[in-house]
């Protein structure tokens, strides 16, 4: 009983490894050639395709639904004169400094 189960557990193990090895065969049968009309009818339908895309417009506008509801970029403020200078102030007797 255990030699069966070996060699079942063997089967199904070497199974996927003999299928990557075995020949790629097409089973589909290739479809008919397109008859003279077909390839005509193919021809004319791409040709109204590419014509029908040069009449589309080129998008010049945004697109950005949310382009006007947001606010302006904020302002950068100018620079203090009094900044500029190099005075220390003391902090007064009593405070605490940070």
């Amino acid at each position: 009983m255990k030699v069966f189960r070996m060699a079942a557990v063997l089967a199904l193990v070497a199974g996927p490894a003999f299928a990557q090895d075995s020949p790629h065969i097409n089973l589909m049968a290739d479809g008919p050639a397109k008859t003279e009309d077909e390839k005509a009818a193919d021809v004319a339908r791409d040709k109204a395709y590419k014509e029908t895309l040069k009449k589309i417009p080129d998008a010049k506008a945004s697109s950005d639904p949310w382009g006007g509801m947001r606010a302006e970029p904020p302002k950068q403020p100018a620079p203090k004169a009094a900044a500029a200078t190099s005075t220390h102030k003391k902090p007064k007797a009593g405070t605490a400094s940070n």
